[in-house]
């Protein structure tokens, strides 16, 4: 023992024998102990000052422990070899004391349950490892909660008995994020209590403005990983992807993810066709994993990616229009033209040309039936195809179809009741049925007759037309002006809902017009904001201009899945890809209070009465015989006004 106190005092003097004797003593009890820490440190007195971490036994860590707390300045604790950390070497590995969180790391190797990249706790019946949440979740390991009685996973032990995660008590603390006064974790990055709604919680990081999960800050201006703490030794990493921050060991949600869609789509061994590859990486790449997460987790979403994973035929609109109808199927078709994995398609008129099949075919008359086909295949479906071109048919466009092609049906059950036919219809049978209280879709079966005359479907009958003469409802001007001056200084409503508005009230634009306007329609000047509606651009002026590039700088649709980077609606809707419908838009608008029927009235009423209606329909985009209507019904009509000038005898002076 001289020797190893003489050993000790040379490095630090400020120790004498009877305190190095005291910490031998502290450090190992036994004297067999004591003799191999004396030898260790005799040998290889270099443990004391930068090689603690090749002690041959505990006892010399606690030796030097013991030195350091009895006051000496030269001896040095040891730090760990692989992560240099100055904490506890409790591992032995590769001949040298490493810190438990790098064995860790070292032994950890995939469950074979879950996945997740851990140490593991056990093996399974089979000899596979299992990661410790994986071990307690096996159903011989539950145990009955103290609280609520039912056997569960333990989620902590208190004196009174174990407890499951719903039932463990939690000191309600104000949250650092939120605020709230809830149960509350302590954060293992920052220290401080957080919820379990922040826990969860996906944001824009006020800091570097990407889309992460919150780590810190504020409810209103929150912090991702890198922001909380920018140092790479403060976090681990994802053990899969190896570039998450993370300090859980478990994959992070974009493998989690990855995974699970491998598992839904591939073919057994997690290989996705190649057709269905930039599906499987919308989904995956999706700005907002959790979303797509618990959208997969979905039973209807989960059968359908599992019908078409063991489907072996392309997908193809076809083949997916085998599969049951639903809202799922829409949204994962959208998702699959997104992405390109399918070729875009006119879902409207699809849907309007099955409905119009399902009409027909209940005509059990083969000569009603041959009508009805004529009437609503070769006359409106085909002017519609003439009219959309390489457009998209609007919600209002399939409405109007589908209400000429009901008109049709129902004059037609109307005459197989009263015992009669197209052709033996007479003009006192018509007038019978017009006088029916029950008659509905006046102007569209009015159109009907004309058609089947002129086809010769029908004797003469005489159903005439209603000419429009003007708008029938009162038009409230003042609250058009009111309306325009609220959205452009309310400051508490959405830009697009104040834009979209605003093309209503001012430039009398249709809702399905707005709606599938692009930035292509907008040109930003350096002085000044210009938008094409018709033939020729309009000067927007402030505040609306300002408002405009604020809506072309922050649009962006509710998608979160397969949304393509660069979109090019000035509206984008739920749907990857796609503008915000029609019908969506009109309950915007009537939400901060505007009627879009009469707010378009009294906006082409008012505009009428000032414009000549060749300049009415080349800015506004409105057809000439429309815009002559409109003047005329406002007394506008600058065709007569110019003929009155001409007529007019100059004052002699």
């Amino acid at each position: 023992m001289n020797e190893l106190t003489g050993v000790v005092t040379s490095i630090d003097p400020a120790l004498d024998a009877d305190a190095v004797l005291t910490a031998l003593g502290r450090a190992t009890v036994r004297p067999a102990g004591q003799r191999r820490l004396a030898w260790a440190v005799v040998a290889q007195p270099d443990l004391l000052t930068s090689a603690g971490h090749q002690a041959p036994v505990p006892a010399v860590l606690r030796f030097i422990d013991e030195l350091i707390a009895a006051g000496a300045s030269k001896v040095v604790k040891p730090a760990c070899p692989r992560c240099h950390g100055v904490k506890a070497l409790s591992k032995l590995l590769d001949g040298e004391r490493v810190c438990r969180a790098c064995f860790a790391r070292h032994a950890a190797v995939p469950c074979s349950r879950c996945g997740s990249v851990r140490e593991p706790a056990a093996r399974d019946e089979h000899g596979g490892p299992l990661c410790p949440n994986c071990l307690v979740s096996e159903p011989i390991n539950p145990e009955g909660c103290t609280g609520c009685g039912q056997r569960k996973r333990v989620a902590t032990r208190l004196p009174e008995g174990p407890y499951c995660e719903k039932c463990r008590p939690r000191t309600p603390t104000e949250c650092a994020i939120c605020g709230r006064t809830v149960p509350c974790e302590v954060s293992r990055a920052t220290g401080e209590p957080w919820c379990e709604r922040c826990q969860h919680r996906w944001v824009t990081c006020s800091g570097c403005e990407t889309v992460a999960q919150a780590r810190s800050g504020t409810w209103d201006a929150p912090l991702c990983a890198r922001c909380t703490n920018p140092d790479p030794e403060a976090w681990g990493r994802c053990p899969a992807c190896e570039t998450t921050w993370q300090l859980s060991p478990r994959p992070c949600q974009r493998c989690i993810l990855d995974q699970q869609v491998r598992a839904l789509l591939g073919n057994g061994n997690g290989t996705v066709r190649s057709d269905l590859t930039p599906f499987h990486a919308a989904l995956v790449d999706a700005m907002r994993p959790d979303i797509a997460l618990a959208w997969i987790a979905r039973s209807k979403a989960r059968d359908l990616l599992e019908q078409i994973g063991r489907d072996n035929r392309p997908v193809t609109h076809e083949t997916l229009d085998e599969l049951p109808g639903d809202k799922t199927l829409a949204h994962l078709r959208s998702v699959l033209v997104a992405t390109g994995a399918l070729p875009p398609r006119d879902e409207r008129l699809v849907t309007l040309e099955r409905w119009i099949a399902s009409a027909v075919g209940a005509r059990t008359n083969p000569d009603e039936r041959r009508t009805l086909h004529g009437y609503a295949v070769w006359h409106h479906l085909r002017r519609l195809r003439q009219r959309l071109g390489q457009e998209h048919t609007s919600h209002l466009q399939a409405l109007n179809v589908r209400c000429h092609v009901t008109a049709a049906a129902n004059f037609l059950t109307w005459l197989a009741d009263s015992e009669l036919t197209l052709n033996t219809c007479t003009q006192p049978d018509l007038e019978r049925w017009i006088a029916d209280p029950n008659f509905s879709y006046r102007g569209e079966t009015a159109a009907f007759v004309r058609w089947a005359v002129r086809h010769r479907h029908a004797r003469d009958l005489t159903f005439g037309a209603v000419r429009w003469t003007g708008p029938t409802g009162a038009l409230d001007t003042e609250k058009r002006w009111d309306d325009a001056r609220r959205l452009l200084h309310d400051d508490t409503l959405q830009t697009r809902d104040r834009v979209a508005g605003l093309l209503l009230v001012l430039y009398a634009q249709r809702i399905a017009t707005i709606s599938r306007l692009t930035v292509d329609h907008v040109r930003l000047g350096e002085d000044r904001v210009e938008i094409t509606l018709g033939t020729s651009p309009v000067v927007l002026p402030e505040p609306l201009a300002g408002l405009v590039r604020e809506l072309i700088a922050t649009r962006r649709g509710k998608a979160k899945i397969g949304t393509p980077a660069d979109v090019p609606w000035l509206f984008p809707g739920g749907h990857p890809g796609q503008p915000i419908g029609d019908s969506q838009l009109g309950i915007r608008l009537q939400k901060i209070g505007l009627q879009p029927r009469e707010d378009r009235s009294a906006a082409l009423f008012t505009l009428a009465t000032g414009v000549p209606a060749a300049i009415l329909a080349r800015m506004l985009g409105v057809h000439i015989q429309v815009a002559v209507q409109w003047q005329k019904a406002s007394a506008g009509d600058w065709a007569a006004y110019a003929a009155d000038v001409s007529r007019r005898v100059p004052e002699k002076r």
